[in-house]
């Protein structure tokens, strides 16, 4: 009886060991999927100002062509 007690609480200590580092690896997911879309929206800004940037320049470029 005693040892069927024990191996039953080990077993859902294994499996809820288990399922937290499942829950927590899915959190740590999660933050890094955020932490990526943030660096994308910024990647995608600073390529806006360069291609506004660029444009301008080349507008400027044909102004001065005779």
């Amino acid at each position: 009886m005693v040892a069927e007690f024990t191996t039953t609480s080990f077993l859902l200590a294994i499996m809820l060991g288990t399922l937290l580092a499942i829950v927590y690896s899915l959190r740590i997911l999660v933050i890094l999927e955020r932490r990526i879309a943030r660096m994308e929206k910024h990647i995608e800004k600073m390529s806006a100002r360069v291609l506004k940037e660029e444009a301008s320049i080349t507008k400027t470029l044909k102004k001065k062509r005779p």
